[in-house]
């Protein structure tokens, strides 16, 4: 007799509660309710368990429905009702960035683990907060830095860290709105494995409005161990022509990324003495749902971040924040820098 046995691989499921109901929270719920094998997944799946709005429980039961999920999902018209929700594992926050700090100790209070949207927070000493109390209550917390989890920003960290195919870093230009140039001089110079985890020195102009809102800001990041420099710029009103966003200069090579840098289109790898190479990029939904599986195997496996997003990273480009703001003399109002401990 031949006995033949069958083994089932188990998928994962994470259930989510969706804190808040604008245009992010629906572009990632929307994510989280595609096919997983379309995007070769086979080993976590996710539920929307509950969605939430701060003004109604109309406002949230709305939103469901533009999803599908008004029969599955649970409406919610306050966020104090969500994190309580024990079919909820973990809350996914769009809230505005001033509530960010607030909203993510509710849920930590709640015993739900967390991805936040970014800017993680205001300042460095409310991310450090939020990180001890995670650490406290052996809760997943983690800044929603998709960028982080695209299958090309992967191969493209590959090719500069591992193939070093440009040969030595010197620097780069990168131009953006907001947050994302330091996501990338994170990604590239910060976490070059020559660095050791090194700060770099920063240095930066910033332009106001006459009602105080930073127009241009200009930074200056000096790798000293790397012997690299990183030209950072982002405005609310200028226009880039490029049709590169992000430039690695090397010393064998340029490695250009096309699109914005948010969420690029690909790259084009220009080694000296060869022809350009370019890729481009993989795609899923929105491109948030990377970010999401992460989050899911990070949670299955008992670990309390994800190795593409270390709060370590999330802090240091918070700090960078905070001196760029201290160099240009630009000050939040005092209630949304204080902390709660």
């Amino acid at each position: 007799m031949t006995a033949y046995l069958a083994f089932t691989k188990m998928v994962f499921t994470l259930r989510w509660g969706i804190m808040a109901t604008g245009g992010i929270a629906n572009s990632f719920a929307s994510d989280l309710l595609l096919e997983p094998s379309a995007r070769g997944t086979e080993d976590v799946q996710h539920i929307i368990a509950a969605v939430a709005s701060s003004s109604s429980e109309s406002k949230a039961l709305e939103f469901a429905q533009k999803l599908g999920v008004e029969t599955s999902a649970k409406a919610y018209g306050s966020y104090e009702q969500l994190v309580r929700d024990e079919a909820v594992d973990i809350i996914y926050i769009a809230t505005p960035q001033s509530r960010h700090y607030t909203d993510v100790l509710l849920a930590l209070g709640a015993g739900k683990h967390v991805l936040c949207e970014k800017p993680f927070t205001i300042n460095a000493a409310q991310a450090t907060h939020l990180t001890e109390v995670a650490k406290s209550k052996g809760l997943f917390l983690m800044e929603a830095a998709w960028t982080r989890f695209f299958p090309h920003t992967r191969q493209i960290l590959k090719t500069l860290h591992e193939e070093k195919q440009i040969g030595r870093i010197r620097g780069g230009a990168l131009l953006d709105l907001g947050y994302y140039p330091l996501l990338w001089a994170d990604l590239i110079l910060s976490d070059h494995p020559d660095n050791g985890k090194a700060a770099p020195k920063v240095t930066a102009a910033v332009s106001l409005t006459p009602k105080g809102v930073d127009e241009f800001t200009g930074i200056t990041l000096t790798y000293e161990k790397l012997g690299a420099v990183a030209y950072l710029t982002t405005s609310l009103s200028a226009k880039t022509q490029t049709p590169y966003s992000v430039h690695i200069q090397g010393d064998k090579g340029t490695l250009m990324i096309s699109g914005t840098p948010p969420n690029p289109r690909g790259y084009t790898l220009q080694v000296d003495g060869q022809d350009p190479i370019e890729q481009t990029a993989t795609r899923a939904g929105n491109n948030l749902i990377w970010q999401a599986d992460a989050c899911a195997r990070a949670i299955r496996d008992g670990q309390r971040g994800c190795p593409e997003s270390p709060l370590e990273n999330t802090l240091a480009i918070v700090k960078i924040m905070d001196e760029v703001r201290r160099q240009g003399k630009f000050v939040f109002p005092s209630p949304l820098e204080d902390t709660q401990r």
